[in-house]
């Protein structure tokens, strides 16, 4: 992961520090638009995103489950994974059982 944070960053650094002006600008962009549509990176992106929600979930859920009633009521109010008890999806791809 760290290996892409870096590859990122130096082409961000490279667009907003280069002086090839805006062709090159275009250029690049137009580039990083077609990666970015591109089917296979698309469901790469997919793929990851639900594995991640999968870890996420499994990750709150045992929080949840050792510490959720250690908590003070004020900060399982702001906090509705806490409270929860049956099993639905929070919109960010996790569900506690």
């Amino acid at each position: 992961m760290w290996k892409v944070s870096l590859i990122v960053g130096v082409g961000i650094g490279y667009v907003l520090g280069a002086r090839a002006g805006r062709e090159r600008y275009d250029q690049l962009a137009g580039a990083a638009r077609q990666l970015r549509e591109n089917p296979r990176v698309q469901g790469a992106a997919g793929k990851a995103k639900q594995q991640a929600g999968a870890v996420a979930g499994k990750a709150a859920g045992a929080v949840a489950d050792k510490v959720g009633e250690k908590l003070p009521n004020s900060l399982t109010e702001r906090v509705p994974y806490f409270a929860r008890h049956n099993g639905e999806d929070d919109g960010w791809g996790t569900v506690r059982p």
